[in-house]
């Protein structure tokens, strides 16, 4: 699908990716249920479009998943159709739900390697055939930014990014907050890359740049999804501790921790800790807060954890610290090269 308008030249491409969720939904009249729409028909329900002197292309996985039924393999896939693409296109907006957005963001941000343009995602809480929907808005954004260029003709935000309630925000910093509200997702560690007002107004001084921005993009797909995650909560038991601090199937551990990075100080609890370092597992501390960072010299606690053996994550969010570890695992087969890669900021994830 291509709309320009007939008076103006083309300015960008934009591949318009469809993976699923709400923003693509609309009511059915025969039985009134959502169900997909037609993105060859995206022109008919949202003509503002039309108005951009841009080439945008659709594509449409065969199957639209919903959000909640996101695993690695949707990544991978769309890791390699952008980098199959990416010689004909400007920038890619991609459509996704809302409930792992943040996880596929991340994710994202790892496995395109060389990125030198945009990739945003966004999405809606309400369906873009409704009324009130905050879709087209979200999309025309989205669209706008990812089409962006500057004097020399490089991408302005040449970086993976989510684009909601007209604020950008860099992917591997989001999280979703809020099920109810526009605003759903919020970046507290890191300022919005752009905010969309009457004006969209790009915050340069935070947008990362690449080291080749005339380089091809490539598609790192191999993953090990062998992590788990222990959220620290008063009351933990020890059998709940172990089984998943050293299960047989798991080669990292994400720990969420209180504050700063702060866990029980209880004997069985580091013992546990401890052994499983002992195994060779790769422990990641990151902090339960929405806002800042993990500090394990600040309190006792936090240091105990790190004489055990864990790793801080700085203020890395729960999503990227995951995305992260599966990108890390999959490229290196020993985990100390892991846990030297960690430390390591390698897509604006975290700060030190």
């Amino acid at each position: 699908m291509k709309f320009m308008p007939d008076n103006s030249a083309e300015k960008a491409s934009i591949l318009l990716i469809y993976t699923g969720g709400t923003i693509g939904m609309k009511v059915d009249p025969a039985d009134m249920a959502l169900k997909p729409f037609d993105f060859g028909q995206i022109l008919a329900e949202v003509p503002e479009l039309g108005k951009f002197a841009y080439r945008i292309d659709s594509w449409t996985f065969e199957r639209a998943i919903d959000s909640s039924d996101v695993e690695p393999s949707l990544w991978q896939s769309l890791a390699r159709l952008i980098e199959e693409k990416y010689d004909k296109y400007d920038g890619f907006v991609i459509l996704h739900g809302t409930d792992t957005m943040a996880f596929s963001a991340s994710a994202l941000s790892f496995m395109l390697e060389g990125l030198t343009k945009p990739v945003i995602f966004t999405g809606s809480q309400l369906p873009i055939g409704m009324a009130r929907t905050d879709g087209k808005e979200n999309l025309i954004s989205s669209v706008e930014i990812a089409a962006a260029k500057q004097d020399d003709g490089h991408a302005v935000v040449p970086e993976v990014c989510i684009c909601f309630d007209n604020m950008l925000m860099r992917g591997n910093r989001t999280t979703k907050a809020n099920s109810d509200n526009f605003r759903a997702f919020i970046s507290e560690n890191c300022p919005p890359l752009a905010e969309a007002g009457i004006h969209i107004k790009y915050n340069t001084g935070n947008i990362i740049r690449p080291e080749n921005p005339d380089g091809h993009v490539r598609a790192a797909t191999k993953l090990d999804t062998r992590v788990s995650i222990l959220k620290i909560h008063p009351g933990i038991t020890p059998r709940v501790v172990r089984n998943i601090l050293c299960g047989e199937e798991t080669r990292a551990v994400i720990l969420e921790t209180y504050g700063s990075g702060n866990a029980p100080s209880a004997k069985w609890f580091l013992d546990i800790v401890r052994e499983a370092a002992g195994m060779g597992k790769i422990l990641l501390n990151v902090t339960q807060c929405l806002a800042g960072t993990v500090d394990m010299d600040r309190y006792a606690t936090g240091k105990m954890l790190k004489d055990a053996g864990v790793i801080g994550g700085y203020d890395s969010t729960t999503e990227s610290a995951l995305a992260k570890l599966f990108y890390l695992m999959g490229k290196y087969a020993d985990n100390d090269s892991v846990k030297r890669m960690l430390d390591i900021d390698l897509r604006g994830e975290i700060s030190k």
